[in-house]
């Protein structure tokens, strides 16, 4: 999958046609996540997808352009970043609606929060491995994915009694461009 997205991105770059997907074109909710190496490591450079199920070959094509050029946290990606990028897809599962903020386990299920606050609808999402690599803990998780919805009041119970939570699981493709190259 990692290879059909790195495909498809240097394909708009070069203006050529994307390739064709050699997988089978299941159903899925998915995400494409683009990261970015520097001295540091690797960066978040771009995440987009959907919770909702999508078929695969146009899911994929869709959102490794989309994470790339649309993500609103980041500029366009541009042809001379590719060489030090990172892809990763996300397949997700098992959604499951919970009662309590902290049913959940840390590198296991990723989270889902939807809530109103008088007429202002606010929801948020992190992936399964997203609180696991930023080392935060179940309640340091919690707190920034109702921050990342842009809800900046107080969080507290009455809040979480309000929410419609969901938790879910999926599996993580990773492959950087040097590895795409050597294929």
């Amino acid at each position: 999958h990692c290879v059909f997205c790195f495909g498809t991105l240097i394909s708009h770059f070069e203006g050529t046609p994307p390739p064709q997907p050699t997988f089978e074109n299941h159903l899925y909710p998915l995400f494409v996540t683009w990261d970015i190496q520097s001295s540091r490591g690797f960066s978040l450079r771009g995440c987009i997808g959907n919770l909702a199920p999508i078929e695969l070959h146009s899911g994929l094509r869709d959102y490794a352009l989309n994470s790339a050029f649309h993500d609103k946290r980041f500029s366009p990606m541009q042809p001379e970043e590719v060489p030090h990028l990172q892809c990763g897809v996300s397949l997700l599962t098992q959604f499951e609606t919970i009662n309590d903020h902290l049913d959940w386990e840390i590198g296991v299920h990723g989270l889902r929060f939807e809530f109103m606050v008088g007429n202002n609808r606010f929801s948020s999402t992190y992936l399964p491995f997203v609180c696991e690599e930023q080392g935060w803990t179940k309640e340091q998780c919690v707190d920034s994915l109702v921050r990342k919805s842009g809800y900046n009041g107080k969080i507290d119970a009455q809040l979480f009694s309000a929410m419609q939570m969901q938790r879910y699981q999926g599996s993580k493709y990773q492959l950087s461009y040097a590895q795409y190259k050597g294929m």
